[in-house]
C-alpha cells in the first residue's frame, strides 16, 4: 500500500509538475498526515522535493539518471557511507565494487575525486557506466549474464571471471546484517558473486546503511567476522552498536568518527 501511494504521488508530479497534500489526500483516500509522512520520507530518499503544503519534482540537475529506485533511497546516508569508505582507499589501490546501491554511490564519489589513481573491477553495469572514460580510474568489467534489480553480471561466468582477479580491497553491499547469522543476500545469484568477491580481495568492506541491521534473511553470504570492516551511517541504533562492541565486530560509523 505504501509503495502504491508513492507511485501515485510520483505519477501526479510527472503529470502536473507539483502536488498538494490536501488534493492527494482526497485523491488517494487517506489522511493528510499519511501523505505528509510519505512526502517527508520521499524527500529524505531523494525522490522529490518537499515544499510547504506539498511537493515538487527534483530540480533538473537532480533528476533520475537510472530507473532503479534503490539508488535514490536513503541517499544522504549512502553518500555519507561512500565518503567514509573512500578514506580507506589508498592511491594505486585495486578494488572491487559490487552491484549494491551504496557501492554505486562510492563509485560516484570516486569519480569526483581525481586525487587517487584506482583500478576498479565491477560486475555492475551502472558503476561501469559512471566510471567509463574517467581518467584516474582503470576500469575492468566482469563478464556474465546480466540480471538483477540493479543491472549487473552474475551466474557461473561472472563468478569464474571474478576468481581470476586478486585485489587489495572490495566494497560490497548486503541485504541485511544479522549478528547471530551473518551477512545476507537477497538471492542465490547475488550471494555467489559476493562469495567470489570475498575470495578475490585481501580486505572486504561492507557498506550498509542503518536500515540494513536486524530483520530476517534469505541467503547467508558469510559470518560477520569474515569481513575487514562494516561501514554504516550515524542513524544506527544503539542496540546494534552495543552488540558490535560486545562481539568485537569491526564497525565504523560515518560522521561520528567511531570505530571498533
Amino acid at each position: 500500500m505504501v509503495q502504491e501511494r508513492r507511485q501515485a504521488i510520483l505519477k501526479e508530479l510527472d503529470e502536473y509538475g507539483k502536488v498538494k497534500v490536501s488534493e492527494l489526500s482526497r485523491t488517494l483516500g487517506c489522511s493528510e498526515v499519511t501523505i505528509r509522512n510519505d512526502i517527508k520520507s520521499m524527500d529524505e530518499e531523494g525522490l522529490l522535493r518537499r515544499t510547504h503544503g506539498g511537493a515538487l519534482p527534483l530540480q533538473k540537475g537532480n533528476q533520475r539518471k537510472y530507473s532503479a529506485e534503490s539508488i535514490y533511497r536513503n541517499t544522504d546516508r549512502k553518500r555519507q557511507i561512500a565518503a567514509c569508505a573512500y578514506e580507506f582507499i589508498e592511491d594505486r589501490d585495486t578494488i572491487i565494487l559490487d552491484d549494491a546501491s551504496t557501492s554505486f554511490h562510492l563509485a560516484v564519489y570516486m569519480k569526483s575525486h581525481p586525487e587517487k589513481q584506482i583500478a576498479v573491477v565491477t560486475n555492475s553495469l551502472l558503476v561501469g557506466n559512471e566510471l567509463a572514460d574517467t581518467r584516474h580510474i582503470e576500469l575492468y568489467i566482469v563478464g556474465g549474464h546480466v540480471g538483477g534489480h540493479l543491472a549487473a553480471t552474475m551466474g557461473d561466468a561472472a563468478v569464474q571471471n571474478i576468481e581470476q582477479f586478486h585485489v587489495d580491497k572490495a566494497f560490497i553491499g548486503v541485504h541485511s546484517i544479522n549478528f547471530d547469522v551473518g551477512l545476507t543476500s537477497i538471492a542465490t545469484p547475488q550471494m555467489q558473486v559476493k562469495r567470489a568477491i570475498l575470495k578475490a580481495a585481501a580486505q572486504v568492506y561492507v557498506l550498509a546503511d542503518s536500515s540494513k541491521f536486524g530483520g530476517g534473511y534469505v541467503s547467508v553470504i558469510c559470518p560477520v567476522g569474515r569481513v575487514h570492516k562494516i561501514i554504516t551511517d550515524s542513524r544506527i541504533g544503539g542496540e546494534y552498536i552495543k552488540k558490535a562492541e560486545q562481539e568485537q565486530i569491526p564497525l565504523v560509523i560515518a560522521g561520528r568518527e567511531y570505530e571498533i
